[in-house]
């Protein structure tokens, strides 16, 4: 008969072992979903409130990006807190299974916004400015998804944070 705790064992943010040994693409387009959403939320939101006070571009882009981050995370930092992990430790999972995935995302998504012929000077008004964004969001999934698969088939990234749901 197996002890109890055989049978019930809690994950730490430092174990390197894969849970999803496989990384499958599944997974990967899961995380990378996650991601997206705090990531939108985040430009939009900076972008909203950019323009609302009247910022320039790169005031704006600063802000959109840091929103971007911080929902990431939130989002990660929710579900690991409601699994039961302190805080400390909560932050850490999150910083280790966001960083790389927000980075790649925010890189490609501001990427193609900054390099697309007029998109930075349509205003929130403008359909242009939505299709632009939901082009460069898209951009960004494609890119990013194969990141999160890479990284969680390493038992990096989101593996980590599945490591906490039950």
């Amino acid at each position: 008969m197996r002890h109890e705790a055989d049978r019930h064992q809690h994950a730490h943010p430092h174990d390197t072992a894969p849970a999803h040994p496989a990384g499958g693409w599944p997974v990967a387009v899961r995380a990378t979903l996650h991601c997206l959403t705090g990531c939108a939320i985040g430009e939009v939101l900076g972008m909203v409130v950019g323009t609302a006070l009247g910022w320039g571009d790169l005031p704006t882009l600063a802000l959109a990006i840091t929103l971007a981050f911080f929902f990431g995370y939130a989002f990660t930092l929710r579900g690991v807190l409601k699994a039961g992990v302190g805080l400390r430790a909560a932050v850490r999972v999150a910083l280790a299974a966001d960083t790389l995935s927000i980075a790649v995302m925010e890189l490609i998504d501001n990427g193609v916004i900054m390099l697309w012929p007029g998109a930075m000077d349509a205003g929130l008004a403008d359909a242009r400015f939505w299709w632009i964004l939901a082009i460069a969001l898209a951009a960004a999934f494609v890119v990013t998804a194969p990141v999160n698969k890479w990284m969680i088939g390493r038992g990096k990234g989101h593996a980590v944070v599945h490591r906490y749901h039950h």
